[in-house]
């Protein structure tokens, strides 16, 4: 349950990145946070994806326990 509530909360502090940075995906914030994540080249997409739910899970318990 809690994996779940984890999960729903990520994608909404995406979303809130995304409407942050007016989902400008090519900009630079985006293209510094790919090659801080993954370095030179980028994973496979199943990978990509799940590196950024977890990312997005991260950012929502940082978020919920300050």
């Amino acid at each position: 349950m809690r994996r779940l509530l984890d999960t729903l909360g990520g994608l909404y502090q995406l979303a809130r990145l995304g409407v942050l940075t007016r989902f400008r995906f090519r900009g630079p914030y985006w293209q510094w946070r790919l090659h801080t994540a993954f370095g030179r080249g980028h994973p496979p997409r199943r990978e990509l994806v799940r590196s950024v739910l977890e990312y997005g899970r991260w950012m929502h318990r940082m978020r919920r326990d300050r």
